[in-house]
């Protein structure tokens, strides 16, 4: 799978865009703030339909917008597949609000060969791997960065599991609000019943799946970073609160039911135990929005012991693993961003980085200054330069030692 097409409007710094790629490794170098990141961020939300940086949509808005009658971004890509290309639009319009007290309200709107689509209709129309700097967090950050970035690659692939992902988030927020209308005595305990029944049922069939990723990804995960260190071991734990509240798990051990059904059952009895603290906080205490997942080099948590080298090696091959198992779900291997990532390896892990590119039919790689990446790779590449929002090409000769913005 590559990106032969994008077009960018008002999409953070870019006022216009349109840029034809080849199915090859492309390298986008410039100084800070001129729109590199900005270019992998629009096509990860073209795949996913949210930015991996944005706290919010209206975020990915230029300031430039607000010479539009309604001030807008547009990112449109043509994503080339086995089968056949499929084209992914998203508008974000900010509309005037209807009373003068309000903000603009932010309407999104996306659509898949020209037809209106829901997110979740549009996630697994395109796969990508995007690795970044900030991606350190899924080794030392908190658990939320982690369960985000599980449930992100299991979208792109599993139907299913987005859907359940979603009746389950919705399920906790209402049982949280009734959980806290039963503490204010506004709401008897009995009218739980059918928001637990929810909370089991959809909850375990998330965790199982999520389990049964984390196997999957410790396995590939364990093969690339030995690669990357010459044989250090990682290792993936899936760590559910539900075998935490379980008098049965010893402590320390993993949740040993893969199968949705032994969890509801699990579940269902230790759920009368936490009833107390839950009315107590007002929140649903165990449950997939509360897991995490653990890293272990050398048989050591990497989030408390591992140097900074390692966790970011860690974090990369976890990406890599990402990329098998996309490769395997889809049958078609994934577009890889890799945002300025040579720029925290050694030159032996940066020489591995090859490796992982080789893997891909395309590759976006940015970086401030060519000399960073192998020669391997700047050899082999298409090279771009990126400068206030614009992106041209380079000839390959003239490009290859040029210093970053110039």
């Amino acid at each position: 799978m590559y990106l032969s097409l994008i077009e960018l409007e008002h999409f953070r710094n870019y006022a216009r865009l349109e840029l034809a790629l080849e199915p090859r490794c492309h390298v986008l170098y410039g100084r800070n703030a001129q729109g590199k990141t900005n270019l992998l961020e629009a096509i990860y939300f073209l795949v996913t339909t949210k930015s991996p940086l944005a706290s919010s949509d209206r975020e990915v808005i230029a300031w430039d917008a607000d010479s539009e009658p309604i001030p807008f971004a547009r990112a449109r890509g043509v994503f080339q597949r086995v089968s056949e290309p499929v084209e992914i639009e998203a508008t974000l319009m900010l509309e005037e609000p209807t009373d003068a007290d309000q903000n603009p309200r932010l309407r999104k709107q996306l659509r898949v060969n020209g037809v209106p689509r829901r997110a979740m209709d549009v996630l697994g129309q395109a796969n990508a791997v995007l690795f970044m700097p900030q991606d350190i967090e899924l080794v030392d950050g908190p658990p939320s960065v982690r369960r985000r970035y599980l449930d992100s690659m299991l979208c792109q692939i599993d139907g299913a599991y987005c859907r359940a992902l979603a009746q389950f988030n919705h399920a906790v927020t209402q049982r949280n609000a009734l959980l806290k209308r039963i503490r204010d005595r506004e709401a008897r305990p009995d009218e739980l019943g059918y928001w637990d029944q929810q909370l089991i049922g959809l909850g375990s069939r998330v965790l199982a799946r999520r389990q049964t990723a984390v196997v999957e990804l410790n396995a590939y995960a364990a093969q690339a970073h030995a690669a990357l260190t010459s044989g250090e071991a990682l290792t993936l734990t899936y760590l559910a609160s539900l075998a935490e509240r379980d008098r049965r798990t010893e402590e320390g051990e993993a949740l040993a039911a893969a199968d949705p059904d032994e969890i509801a059952a699990l579940w269902q009895s230790v759920l009368p135990s936490l009833r107390r603290e839950e009315i107590a906080r007002g929140i649903t205490v165990v449950g997939p929005h509360r897991d995490d997942l653990g890293f272990a080099v050398a048989g050591r948590d990497a989030a408390a012991y591992g140097s900074r080298g390692q966790q970011r090696t860690a974090a990369l091959a976890l990406k890599k693993a990402e990329m098998q198992i996309i490769t395997e779900a889809s049958g078609e291997r994934p577009i890889l961003l890799l945002d300025d990532v040579a720029s925290e390896l050694d030159s032996a892990r940066c020489e591995q980085l090859l490796a992982v590119i080789q893997a891909a039919d395309q590759a976006l790689i940015t970086t401030t200054t060519l000399a960073a990446l192998p020669p391997a790779i700047t050899d082999q590449a298409q090279i771009w330069r990126v400068d206030g929002g614009a992106i041209t090409p380079h000839e390959h000769a003239s490009a290859s030692l040029a210093p970053a913005g110039d």
